[in-house]
Order: structure tokens, then sequence, then C-alpha cells
């Protein structure tokens, strides 16, 4: 375990000096989170620094520290979670493993302390006061609300799912080992202090999880400390440690991730197959047989030639259709992420308004939450390969269930985790896209061949809740 004195022990100057390596942002006067769309919610999280400049300088490339000394925004940070919200929540039921873990770094290694079953709130404190133990609570967003509204408009914006740690963690003690991680992570602290070291990725924006030893990874490229207000961020595949310095009680912070298995690669292992499905129905090259005994062969050299070529004239249909289809990525995103946040509304899944006519006009509700596919039948028992369109929503998505994904696994096998939306057959897709495209339309300019369609389209979609008349 990296001692908290000795080489890496550092004094409030050399502190100040050390920070000069990385890039400070510092607000005068930032302004708490502004809700009014994804864009203005993210731009008001990395305040001041410019939502351009984020982008073209430090997203997937290096970290970004932005410092603040504005009580209001520290006071808004300690609302999302403190370490006194334990005691209510460990009476609404937690599990060890689930909902917390307890966990201390002990000679670069991860010490798991955990009970058996539910948490309960005495024993917590206890390991978390005498064996300096942190708490790590899984998925704050479900229980704490203004998390939720953050999480789902990060959510909109990024077009990915967006998790969440709390770590809490006492005086002169570490919870995690030196480590990278397969996400973008946002940390807000919260309470408290918390001393942080950055190093040099060993695989730039990995895509797992994994533990470096302190030997491996030589000296921080970053170093400073975190208070409550503060901001940082860093990409997918920067080793961190952090650690609660001396004279302060304890630390509180939230990570915020997102863009996990979200990259080229994840999305071509999911679009190809349907290039080649659709692409094979046309060229006959990519029908005619492989070699015989192609499968037994150990040298394969000569084939790979032949794929390549094939791979190219992929390459070629693909930028002359400029079609590829992901349907995959897409419900599993739509499926797993979290529902609207209404707060005080009463029942939003309720279609109100005007029943949609022939001669109404409509406008799409909750664009960012709702996705169409062109995919197959799957209720087609036949033999022959049928596409149909799918228009699915998260709008009855579970909050409680966002992200934990084993539970979901779980629900999935068992038949009742499912995608919730409609079908339509594929002559719909032109009047879809005209009401995912326009402010407003009129129902009957959709592009269907009668009145009758066009009025079941909007009605089906109203009943969704997915348009409204205007």
């Amino acid at each position: 375990m990296p001692k908290k004195g000795g080489k890496h022990a550092v004094s409030g100057k050399e502190m100040q000096v050390q920070c000069k390596r990385l890039k400070v942002e510092t607000a005068c006067s930032p302004s708490v989170m502004n809700f009014e769309s994804p864009d203005s919610l993210f731009r008001s999280l990395i305040s001041p620094v410019e939502h351009e400049k984020f982008f073209r300088e430090y997203w997937e490339q290096k970290p970004l520290l932005v410092r603040r000394n504005d009580p209001l925004l520290a006071s808004y940070y300690q609302s999302l979670f403190q370490l006194s919200d334990l005691k209510e929540l460990c009476g609404q039921g937690l599990y060890y493993g689930r909902d917390i873990n307890i966990c201390r770094c002990v000679n670069g290694k991860k010490k798991v302390l955990n009970k058996e079953g539910k948490v309960n709130y005495m024993q917590l404190k206890k390991d978390f006061d005498q064996k300096k133990a942190t708490i790590q609570f899984h998925q704050p967003q479900r229980f704490k609300e203004e998390l939720w509204k953050i999480q789902e408009k990060l959510e909109c914006y990024f077009g990915s799912l967006v998790g969440s740690n709390v770590y809490i963690t006492p005086q002169e003690s570490q919870g995690l080992p030196p480590h990278y991680d397969d996400v973008e992570v946002f940390i807000l602290q919260l309470e408290g202090e918390k001393h942080w070291r950055l190093y040099k990725p060993t695989v730039p924006l990995a895509r797992e999880y994994n533990v470096e030893s302190e030997d491996r990874i030589g000296n921080p490229t970053h170093e400073f400390i975190l208070k409550p207000g503060d901001l940082l961020y860093f990409p997918r595949g920067t080793i961190h440690q952090a650690d609660t310095p001396l004279g302060i009680s304890y630390s509180t912070h939230v990570t915020i991730s997102t863009y996990q298995n979200n990259s080229w690669g994840d999305f071509l292992l999911d679009a190809i197959p349907g290039l080649v499905f659709d692409a094979a129905k046309e060229d006959v090259a990519l029908r005619t047989s492989i070699p015989r005994q192609l499968l037994m062969q150990v040298d394969i050299a000569e084939s790979t030639k032949k794929l390549s070529s094939l791979l190219r004239r992929l390459a070629d249909r693909l930028e002359n259709t400029k079609e590829l289809r992901s349907s995959d990525m897409k419900k599993d995103f739509i499926m797993n992420r979290l529902p609207p946040c209404f707060g005080c509304d009463s029942d939003p899944l309720t279609p109100g308004g005007k029943l949609p006519k022939i001669d109404s006009k409509i406008r799409l509700q909750f664009r960012d939450h709702a996705i169409i596919t062109v995919e197959p039948d799957q209720d087609n028992s036949d033999e022959v390969r049928r596409d149909m369109v799918y228009v699915y929503h998260s709008l009855k998505n579970r909050r409680e269930s966002h992200m934990m994904g084993t539970e979901d696994d779980t629900a999935s096998e068992a038949g009742t985790s499912q995608t919730h939306g409609l079908r339509f057959p594929l002559s719909h897709l032109d009047a879809l896209k005209q009401i995912w495209s326009c402010s407003t339309v009129n129902v009957k300019e959709l592009n269907l061949t009668s009145d009758e369609e066009k009025e079941n389209l909007a009605v089906s979609l109203w009943t969704e809740c997915l348009i409204e008349v205007i």
C-alpha cells in the first residue's frame, strides 16, 4: 500500500508546485447545474471550461482539474451525497456487494471487508472508524434524485450509459490501489479533501479495469488535492490512486463515468454482421464457398488475402450506400438507461391532451429517449427474413435497477427484462423519420399511402407518450 508519509508525503508548498503540472481552470463564480437541456447541463458541469475547448484538448487525451472557490457550488455538491445519508439509506435494505463495498488498500492490493447479507449501519460505521475502511456506494442515482437528474441529462448528452459510485474514505486511508478503468471519469468532490496522484497510462483508452503495481507506474504526472466544489476529469486508461490526508476527518466524492464499451471497435462489432448479411444478398462474391478444409487448416495465409479483398468490397459498398445499421448497441443503451426525471409531475406516462386525428399537428416528445432501428422481424417464424421498423424508448425503464448489471442479466434470462416500444412495417420508416427530424409535422403530410395508416401511426406513438398534439 502506498504510504501517506515517506516519499509520497507533500507539504502545502510542495503540493502547490506539483499542481502546476496539471493545467488548472479556476472559476470565479460558476453557477450550479443548468438543467434546461443536456447541452446546458454538461456545460455547467465543466464550467468555466468551454465545451469546445474540453473536447478539443482534454476528452480522451489528458486530465483536467477545475478548481472552484464558490461556497454555493460546494454546498450544492455536498447535497448530492453525504456520509450522514448512509444511516437512512441502510434502513431501506442495502446489501453488501450489491449496494455497498467496504475495502481498504493494503500493501498495494485491494482488501474487501464486506460482511454477509444486509448492511447494518452501526457495523458499517464501526468498520469505517476503526478499520479505516472506504465505503463504496454503488449507483447512488437509484436513491438520490439530484444525481438521477444529472445522469439522465448526461446520458442524453453522450448517448451512452452513465453510472456513478460514491467513495467515502476516512482520514489517513486509501480504499483502492493504483489502477485504471475502462470508462471516462468525472469526479465531483463533495465533502472533505482527497489527495490524488495520476500516472501516464500503460494502456491508452483501456478497454478493461486493471490494477498496476507501484514499481511499474513510475512517478505521478499530476498530484493535487481536491476540495468541495472541485471537478476532476480523466480519460479511460489513466492510472490513479487517492487517499484522505492527515487532518481531514473523511472525504466523500462521486465518480460519474461513461463511454464503457462505446468505441469504434465496439460499433463495428455490432454493425458489421448486418452489413455482411445485406451485402451478401447482392454480391455473389460473398456467397461463394470458402475453400475445402479451410476450417481444418493451420496456415490460412492464402485465405486471408481473399478475406482482405472481401473486406475491401464491403468498405466500398459502405462508402457508396452510407448505410451502417447498429441495433444491439442501440437497444442495450435504450433498455438500460435512466428514464426521464419527471420530478413532481403527475403521472407523465399517461397519454394527455387530444387524440391525434388526420388534421392534427403533432410533435415528438422525449426525443432523447427514443430511437428507431431496422432489424429482422422478431415475431416472424417463417424462414424468410423480413425487416421491420422498431421504435424503442426508455420512458418505462426502472430507475431502481439502473446500471445494476448482474441483476438485469438475471432478469433478462428469466424473461422479465424487456425493451419498451412499437413495431411497424418497413413502409413506415420514412414517416417516422419525418416525425423525428421535424419540430412539428401535420399528420396528413406523413409519407404513407393512406389517411388510415397516417392516423394509426400517430395514435400508436401518442399511446406510448412519444408525441403530443399541438
